[in-house]
């Protein structure tokens, strides 16, 4: 690695190096499959394979708030996507999303089963299919939808811009983190100002932009993102952790949470879901146990 100071960059890139810090040896300058692998299916309608990522919450949080308010057709089988390992390059993942990032979901509800990528693609999918937390009033409707863009234009200068460089960049670099600092805290306020006037995102109705929008933002505020909230001074917006802190207390959100995760306390992982009664029977410290 060149030192950033005398960097020059040549007239054409070319990829002579893994790159990327903490994620390095998945990152690559092209698309498709490295390696043949089938993925499983599930007895249930709805197939997500997927990795308990801010972009992976959202999903499963919506998944068990449809569930929670009696949707019986919302049940799925949560397979775990290993990002670190690769699993996400395998020819089936591949198939379903051919940009290889989680979440993927197969509906297999209908003939063919249907593939739905992209974290709100997914979310406002199962919205329309559920006619549930995506409001009826036009104007409801269209403020759910501005915020859910509005998140999906937004994080990756929080997770790729941000979060990378203060968490997970090999090095350290002042200008990268002061750059993407500044515009975190824009975003921060962007939301803290929203959320003074209104309970939730779309107005008074809790819907799919909340649910897109607190897995980052109410993550990194609520210290559970890139360990980052002091650093922000996330506690000063305090319109915005009301709201953080009221989205973390529902039990469907709780539940979201845990699936397909692989870090933090045993009893919080869930690392495959196929039934309700996993969230008691198959958390990671009971089978370890």
């Amino acid at each position: 690695m060149s030192d950033s100071s005398s960097y020059s960059p040549p007239k054409v890139w070319r990829w002579e190096e893994a790159s990327g810090g903490t994620f390095a040896s998945i990152n690559r300058p092209i698309a498709g499959a490295t390696h043949e692998k089938a993925l499983p299916v599930g007895k249930h309608p709805l197939q997500l394979y997927s990795l308990a990522t801010p972009n992976g919450v959202k999903v499963t949080v919506m998944l068990e708030e449809l569930l929670a308010r009696g949707f019986s057709g919302a049940e799925y089988d949560a397979w775990l996507i290993r990002i670190t390992g690769g699993d996400q390059f395998g020819s089936g993942f591949v198939e379903i999303n051919p940009n290889s990032k989680i979440p993927a979901l197969v509906d297999h509800s209908v003939s063919p089963p249907r593939r739905v990528f992209e974290s709100g693609s997914i979310l406002f999918y199962l919205a329309e299919k559920f006619g549930a937390f995506l409001p009826s009033d036009p104007d409801k409707r269209t403020q759910a939808l501005n915020w859910l863009f509005w998140q999906m234009g937004s994080a990756p200068f929080l997770g790729g811009g941000f979060g990378h460089f203060y968490a997970y960049a090999p090095v350290k670099i002042e200008y990268a983190i002061n750059r993407f600092a500044m515009e975190a805290k824009r975003q921060l306020d962007v939301l803290d100002r929203h959320l003074a006037l209104h309970e939730f995102m779309a107005g008074d109705e809790y819907s799919i932009a909340d649910m897109a929008i607190w897995p980052w933002y109410g993550g990194v505020v609520l210290n559970e993102v890139y360990g980052a909230s002091e650093f922000l001074d996330g506690p000063s917006y305090v319109h915005l952790m009301r709201w953080a802190n009221a989205i973390a207390e529902r039990p469907a959100v709780k539940r979201g949470k845990m699936v397909n995760r692989t870090f933090g306390d045993l009893a919080g992982q869930l690392r495959e879901r196929h039934d309700a009664s996993d969230f008691e029977l198959r958390t990671e410290d009971k089978l370890e146990s």
